[in-house]
């Protein structure tokens, strides 16, 4: 069980750092010759962007609470059909005994 722990603890290292070391190239390729950029990947941080993408995130999760909310009524759903039908088979006579 320990040799286990370990293994599985040396692997998560050695890939977290084969990760690190991958995209340490990605995060410094915004460099110019006076230092960072200061750009993002999307181009310019301007107020008209830092707004959008804060409208973005204000209508974001209440569209992901009701994809989830539906989502789990429809499983509610499921369950109590499942569990009518259930009962259904028990008080009918023909799903009762043997052959």
């Amino acid at each position: 069980m320990r040799r286990r722990t370990i293994t599985r603890a040396a692997t998560t290292l050695v890939s977290s750092a084969l990760v690190l070391l991958l995209l340490a190239p990605v995060a410094m390729a915004n460099i110019n010759e006076g230092g960072v950029s200061g750009e993002g990947t999307y181009g310019e941080t301007t107020d008209r962007v830092v707004t959008n993408a804060g409208f973005m995130v204000i209508a974001f999760f209440p569209l992901l609470i009701f994809v989830l909310s539906m989502l789990q009524w429809r499983l509610d759903k499921r369950r109590d059909a499942r569990k009518a039908a259930a009962k259904a088979r028990r008080t009918n006579v023909d799903w009762q005994g043997g052959w």
